[in-house]
């Protein structure tokens, strides 16, 4: 069982939400509130995605990251930034053709995928750990192994913190490649996905089964999707991990009860606390990570 939690509040997401809820954050200054916010309820960590101010869907746009930031910056809480480095993995291929891509698609390189955080030098970002049949459709997130060497290294170069986001065994197993290759600076850092279809199902003993997959020594975090999100939160304490909730991945704080960010970080705290845990202060969590405060 962990008994000092670290709590990460993932915010906005790149789904299809915003349509769904009113809660969902689009611009910036929402962004930002929103995990000035969260911070306030007890948030250790702030997961960002940003999105296109106009249509509300997802952005690579730095200028957005860097306003993000600097508002969060400028406001009276310090919370550690882990900036998602997962955008420009998307193929959609059509099924009857599948040497021609549809719109939807966003690919580019590893490397062009950290634009934002070689700029704005955060203190984690993410980084997916495999290709993965996204959902219903033709929509495959690609991730190389050449793409997540090239990307862990540069990385690693900038003294940021890899955050390595699993969604299924596959995954796991190549992240602790790099992590025997010294690509990824100890602790390494892992992030169990739980329930995105078709990746890793919640399941209880496939959570059991991932964990004890990690090497010696590692910091790991978990969450589930939609109703799952709170039960989660428990699992993964009891076996020893940090936890995730937030707008990314559940809309409801209960059935037909939309949620805010605070409101799910607010739940989340109680969770911790009622299982005789404690939730990390910001620096807390930079200790137990070894992160490096960049600016």
């Amino acid at each position: 069982m962990n008994r000092k939690v670290i709590l990460t509040c993932a915010l906005t997401g790149s789904g299809d939400t915003t349509g769904k809820s009113e809660h969902v954050p689009v611009t910036p200054e929402q962004i930002a509130a929103d995990a000035i916010a969260a911070a306030r309820a007890g948030a250790s960590v702030v997961h960002i995605h940003v999105r296109n101010i106009l249509t509300g869907q997802p952005s690579r746009d730095d200028a957005l990251y860097a306003e993000v930031v600097r508002l969060i910056a400028a406001s009276d809480v310090d919370p550690v930034i882990n900036l998602t480095a997962g955008m420009g993995g998307d193929l959609v291929l059509d099924p009857s053709e599948p040497t021609r891509t549809l719109p939807g698609t966003d690919l580019i390189s590893g490397l062009d995928r950290l634009s934002h955080v070689e700029k704005l030098l955060p203190e984690i970002c993410t980084i997916d750990c495999g290709t993965l049949n996204f959902g219903e459709g033709s929509n495959v997130y690609v991730s190389t192994p050449d793409m997540l060497r090239e990307g862990a290294a540069r990385i690693k170069e900038l003294g940021v913190k890899p955050e390595m986001e699993i969604f299924d065994t596959g995954n796991l197993w190549f992240a602790n490649v790099m992590v025997e290759e010294g690509l990824i600076a100890p602790p390494p850092l892992y992030q169990l996905c739980m329930g995105i279809p078709y990746g890793a199902p919640v399941d209880a003993g496939l959570l059991q089964a991932m964990v004890n997959m990690l090497p010696d020594g590692a910091a790991w975090t978990s969450f589930a999707i939609g109703r799952n999100q709170m039960a989660w939160v428990a699992q993964s304490v009891l076996l020893g991990g940090h936890v995730r909730v937030g707008l990314e991945d559940n809309l409801y704080l209960s059935k037909g009860v939309k949620a805010t960010n605070a409101q799910l970080t607010e739940r989340a705290v109680d969770i911790i606390h009622n299982l005789g845990s404690s939730v990390a202060t910001p620096d807390e969590a930079r200790d137990i990570l070894n992160l490096q405060r960049k600016g």
